[in-house]
């Protein structure tokens, strides 16, 4: 696909969401805050060419683009009316580029239990699944996936101001001592906690709720005005009054933090790009261990860490051990491969690194941390445009990468001494 596509397309500066396609076959979505500038940044300008994308966006992507023939898209009124349709849409296509660069694991997803007052709660794909869930909660609807856990936080605080639900409090009739909760006392929690709702008119705002997240905004707004007629008509005024506010809400929707949000992921400060480190630790090649540490939107992941016991190098051999931690690695296709490898060293540890991934079949960008005779990085090593930008978090990746490691190794030698 050329440039020429994307003049023919004539994209709005509107939110929305966008397709890329082959034929009929989508085989990527993905949603913005500018239609137009969105599309518009995946296509390489003319001096640099595709080695531009690759270095930006990466192997998969680059690949996605040089596949696809065409770009549909769906405009909408808002920022957080595109997260909600992206999410409705990559579930009903499963696009194939959308669910390779996240594993389902990581998707975000949210949860309303099957309750007298149902919870609203955020939830990662590894979790629906596990005892700890399910034995505590009765689960009603899912509604996900949703590729960006932060902009999702953000939008719940958005549509929470509109519906109030219940995410922890206890109901009254359960609770030891009737006592408002702190999310009631600043309007995000309806006041079951004192017994300020009913159930029966709790679940209304439940079922505003599942329209909303199912993308059925005019249906939902249908509803409201057929329910503020009803309250006209028995003269219950207020109540009328307080419906009029949530349309004007729904039709007004203020989104300016996720547009912020949205234009950070534009940037590359998303989620979506992760960076996986790794480094070896040893003494004098016993108790040799390694560690996989992981940077997802510019922060640590703690929670996709892991730790490797070295189990075919008896000897002092660094790359060695790095060659069994990332073959290791790749046999775990439950996992989300990275956009980025950084491993500690030079370029003995990249070679190493794209030995592995060429072996395996695998296109990954690799770099590599030099440090100084005080363990301080000195060079960067790698394509100088990624390098640049990802500069602070590839720095934070191998410091927490090394950290790990040595924590991992002295917990080893505690064992055999």
């Amino acid at each position: 696909m050329n440039s020429q596509i994307l003049e023919k397309l004539n994209l709005p500066d509107a939110p929305g969401v966008y397709f890329w396609k082959k034929g009929q076959e989508v085989l990527y979505i993905g949603r913005a805050t500018s239609l137009r500038d969105r599309v518009k940044s995946y296509f390489p300008s003319t001096t640099l060419g595709m080695n531009s994308l690759l270095e930006s966006r990466g192997q998969l992507v680059t690949d996605m683009v040089l596949k696809a023939d065409k770009v549909d898209y769906v405009v909408t009124d808002s920022v957080l009316e595109a997260i909600i349709l992206e999410a409705n849409l990559i579930k009903k296509y499963q696009p194939y580029y959308n669910t390779k660069e996240k594993s389902n694991k990581s998707f975000n997803y949210v949860v309303i239990t099957d309750e007298e007052f149902p919870r609203v709660l955020l939830e990662r794909g590894r979790n629906l699944k596990t005892e700890t869930l399910t034995e505590k909660y009765k689960i009603k609807v899912i509604f996900g996936p949703y590729p960006n856990g932060a902009l999702l936080r953000d939008a719940l605080k958005i549509i929470r101001k509109i519906f109030p639900f219940r995410d922890k409090c206890l109901p009254a009739s359960l609770a030891q001592k009737a006592k408002i909760c702190f999310n009631a006392q600043i309007g995000l929690c309806p006041g079951m906690c004192a017994g300020k709702i009913s159930a029966k008119e709790y679940a209304k705002n439940i079922k505003h709720l599942q329209l909303f997240f199912s993308g059925k905004k005019h249906a939902l707004i249908g509803s409201l005005e057929r329910e503020m007629k009803t309250y006209a008509k028995e003269r219950q005024f207020e109540r009328a009054g307080e419906v009029k506010k949530t349309i004007f809400a729904l039709e007004h929707i203020q989104d300016v933090t996720l547009i912020r949000d949205d234009i950070r992921a534009d940037e590359g400060v998303s989620d979506l790009f992760r960076i996986e480190a790794y480094d070896v630790a040893h003494l004098s090649g016993t108790n040799m261990v390694g560690v996989m540490a992981v940077v997802e939107g510019g922060e640590i992941n703690k929670a996709e860490y892991r730790k490797f016991k070295i189990e075919t190098v008896t000897v002092p051999d660094d790359t060695a051990a790095l060659q069994e931690i990332l073959t290791r690695r790749l046999t775990h296709t439950e996992w989300r491969l990275p956009d980025m490898i950084v491993v500690d060293g030079g370029r003995a540890q990249i070679n190493t690194a794209e030995y592995v991934l060429k072996r395996a079949g695998r296109k990954i960008l690799v770099v590599a941390v030099t440090k100084d005779a005080r363990h301080k990085p000195k060079v960067i090593r790698g394509p100088k445009v990624l390098v640049k930008k990802w500069e602070r978090e590839i720095i934070h990746a191998n410091a927490e990468a090394h950290r790990f490691a040595v924590i991992y190794h002295r917990k080893r030698r505690s064992k055999m001494e």
